[in-house]
């Protein structure tokens, strides 16, 4: 049986049956695109494990561990490099719960226009195929390396698949998030279960400095790839690009309040972070385990469960699979609804309106099949986990420039939207031509600030000036354009940032059309932080502000604690 014990496979076939069923109660209460799409009507603790479960894949542990596999402990902010943008979630939550829309690209055509709402739809769409085809193959992975080789990642690949879109199509959201909630506590599991074991089988960390002669594993700055400014630019990065992925709408603005949706995004997101160091130390564990022998990076996280989960108890590598298949599955249903309620809201309905809510409905399915088709495809291609991780941090903060500016400078117009996205694409393309690596080495100081390295086929853009180029371009051009341009209708703006400052009432309705605040909620004062008349910079309120330093400190207390257990 796959060199499965019974209880292995008994275990297994209770998980597969048990998110079937979820899928199938789920399916009973949808009525309409709300329903499939944005249920507010979940708690803290959904929220939580939601924010979890939809952000923590095993594809991520299978990233950081690879890449600790290869550099050492500085393959943590594989991950950690949105531990940055963590106390940012503290005040994005309420904000997309205040925007009152069931998808980003409402946010979008609400502050400029349909154009720039289906641009980001398409941009976004993209995003989540890669983001499920990465998943995808980090996920077939481990588990192919869980079972000995004994079935090809390829039918892995199609398991899952299977899995996911059955239930996710049938449940829709409601279905994601209440499998996030079970899945999440799986992940957890999953995350911490094999550390102990490997640890004591490798001699703790004295046994770890026996084997590792190299003092750079050990540390977690590695100035030669993973430094300060490789750290500060990627986190960078990540804030901007937050906004616009296009799950997080889902997970901040399912529950039933303001607070209820931020308590659970930044919480879910904190236990995350905590993952990150378990699966970071049973990476560095396997440099030592796998000493002298030929292992491929990604695979070393399946291959220590198999070795050693076993021989603890029956049934427990099982455990360790269905954990492994929540985790991924967890994440690819939520990727999918939010991909097609993207494609449906903001493209299809508009060019087909006025049908009925069955149709719409049944569109989004057929449009969430094609998603997942595409994130197959580009789990097919893709050469590696870490590859698939770098194409994925890029693509988010194309529209990501274009929502930070449209929500600060008022000025920013449909044309500046545009120019913008438009630009930093190019600028992504332009790093990666070789004329354009020949020419930028010619300038002073090329080679002492590192602008282009060798990587295994020849020579690339290091990674985090690749980013601070497309960046700046964008920002750059967008805001050269929109002060060229034609400024927006000033009533349009001002329905657009009266949204952003008038908090969600408990048990107040869900409008109708997105992005508008019922008629009978009051809408506050503007209260702003900087008194130029084109800066929309609002002034925090005192839950904000005690949430957003508190979130800094158990940055502060994680980073310690990770620097006294490598100590």
């Amino acid at each position: 049986m796959l060199g499965l014990h019974i209880s292995d496979i008994v275990v297994l076939i209770l998980y597969f049956i048990g998110i079937a069923l979820v899928g199938i109660w789920a399916a009973r209460a949808i009525k309409n695109m709300g329903d499939f799409f944005m249920p507010r009507k979940f708690g803290k603790a959904m929220i939580m494990m939601h924010a979890f479960g939809s952000g923590t894949h095993s594809d991520q542990a299978v990233g950081v561990a690879s890449k600790t596999f290869t550099n050492g402990l500085s393959g943590i902010w594989y991950q950690w490099l949105w531990l940055f943008c963590t106390p940012f979630y503290w005040l994005i939550a309420p904000l997309m719960r205040r925007f009152r829309a069931i998808t980003m690209s409402d946010v979008f055509e609400a502050r400029y226009n349909r154009g720039v709402g289906m641009l980001f739809a398409i941009v976004g769409g993209v995003n989540l195929m890669v983001t499920i085809g990465v998943m995808l193959k980090g996920s077939s992975a481990i588990i192919t390396s869980c079972l000995g080789g004994a079935v090809s990642p390829n039918v892995v690949i199609a398991v899952m698949t299977i899995l996911f879109v059955s239930y996710g199509i049938a449940g829709g959201l409601a279905a994601a998030i209440v499998t996030d909630f079970f899945q999440g506590i799986l992940t957890i599991i999953f995350s911490f279960l094999l550390l102990p074991i490997v640890m004591n089988a490798v001699g703790g960390f004295s046994g770890l400095r026996e084997t590792i002669t190299d003092p750079q594993m050990f540390s977690v700055i590695a100035p030669a790839e993973i430094g300060i400014f490789y750290i500060v630019v990627i986190a960078f990065n990540g804030l901007i690009g937050i906004v616009t992925q296009p799950h997080t709408m889902g997970n901040c603005a399912t529950g039933k309040n303001e607070f209820d949706g931020r308590l659970g995004f930044i919480t879910g997101n904190f236990i995350k972070r905590i993952c990150t160091i378990a699966w970071c130390l049973t990476g560095l564990a396997a440099v030592a385990y796998f000493a002298g022998k030929d292992v491929h990076p990604d695979m070393v996280y399946g291959m220590m469960a198999r070795d050693f989960l076993p021989k603890i108890l029956p049934g427990l590598l099982g455990v360790f699979i269905a954990s492994l298949l929540a985790s991924v599955m967890s994440s690819c249903d939520s990727f999918m609804i939010a991909s097609s309620a993207l494609i449906t809201e903001n493209v299809y309905k508009p060019l087909r309106p006025n049908l009925n809510e069955k149709h719409y409905v049944l569109a989004g399915r057929i449009f969430a099949l094609l998603v997942v088709a595409g994130g197959i495809v580009f789990a097919f291609w893709l050469p590696g986990v870490v590859a698939g991780l770098e194409i994925f941090w890029k693509i988010p903060p194309m529209m990501g420039l274009v929502f930070w500016l449209g929500l600060f400078w008022r000025r920013t117009t449909v044309a500046g939207a545009w120019a913008t996205t438009l630009s930093a694409f190019f600028m992504w393309w332009l790093t990666t031509q070789r004329f354009f690596l020949s020419f930028i080495n010619t300038f002073p100081l090329a080679e002492q600030l590192r602008f282009v390295v060798e990587n295994g086929d020849g020579f690339q853009m290091y990674l985090p000036w690749q980013m601070l180029f497309y960046l700046t371009t964008g920002t750059i051009i967008g805001i050269i354009v929109s002060l060229l341009t034609k400024s927006l209708n000033q009533e349009k703006l001002d329905k657009f940032y009266e949204l952003v400052r008038t908090p969600v009432k408990m048990g107040e309705a869900t409008p109708s059309i997105p992005c508008t605040i019922p008629e009978n909620v009051l809408i506050p004062p503007k209260r702003k932080l900087l008194p130029f008349a084109n800066l929309e910079i609002l002034l925090p309120n005192w839950t904000s502000a005690i949430g957003f330093v508190a979130s800094w400190a158990f940055v502060g207390l994680l980073i310690y604690v990770f620097f006294l257990i490598v100590k």
